[in-house]
């Protein structure tokens, strides 16, 4: 072999590392962002977590025979507080928002209550943070696809699978039961 391609291939060595470092250091960006994401995810659910008790006593001393959904308003905001893991988290939160969405829905049928200035201050602060929960929630995924297409991309993935990056599973998905109107009965 010559000297010129010894040095041909040295180089095409040299970029090859090059290349997989840049690789191996783009995943690790994304892979930490993640946790960034689910975060501000946190701080979104936190902020709902603040409001329902607030709601739920305002509701309350108006609609005294809805203490089932009050009940099970407060025993969502419990499970969503003891939830450990984000697809934990993610399923109570789906499951909260489902039972906020009911009791705003019954508030409805209240008109001394629509009427109450700090009910309606409340309704447009969750209104706002349900907003806020949405938008961290599309960043979250979209941050979680971004991660997965470069686990997943030829010629990145080898660089994946050497480096120990698996895709990431956890995704929002909208609940099954918010697919449905909810019903409200007296």
């Amino acid at each position: 072999m010559t000297i010129r391609k010894t040095w041909i291939w040295l180089g095409v060595a040299v970029l090859a590392v090059l290349w997989s470092v840049g690789a191996y250091n783009r995943l690790v960006t994304l892979h930490e962002s993640i946790p960034g994401a689910w975060a501000q995810v946190e701080n979104v659910l936190q902020r709902r977590f603040d409001l329902i008790p607030n709601l739920v006593a305002t509701v309350k001393g108006y609609a005294k025979h809805e203490k089932d959904l009050l009940t099970e308003v407060a025993r969502l905001r419990s499970a969503w507080g003891a939830a450990k893991t984000p697809g934990e988290k993610a399923q109570a939160g789906g499951a909260l928002e489902g039972a906020l969405a009911r009791l705003l829905v019954v508030a409805e049928n209240y008109p001394q209550l629509k009427a109450n200035e700090g009910f309606m201050k409340l309704q447009d602060e969750l209104a706002g943070t349900e907003n806020r929960i949405a938008v961290e929630r599309m960043r979250y995924n979209e941050m979680v696809q971004t991660y997965n297409t470069a686990v997943g991309r030829f010629p990145t993935n080898f660089v994946a699978r050497f480096g120990g990056f698996k895709p990431n599973e956890i995704y929002f998905k909208m609940e099954a039961a918010a697919a449905q109107a909810p019903k409200v009965e007296f």
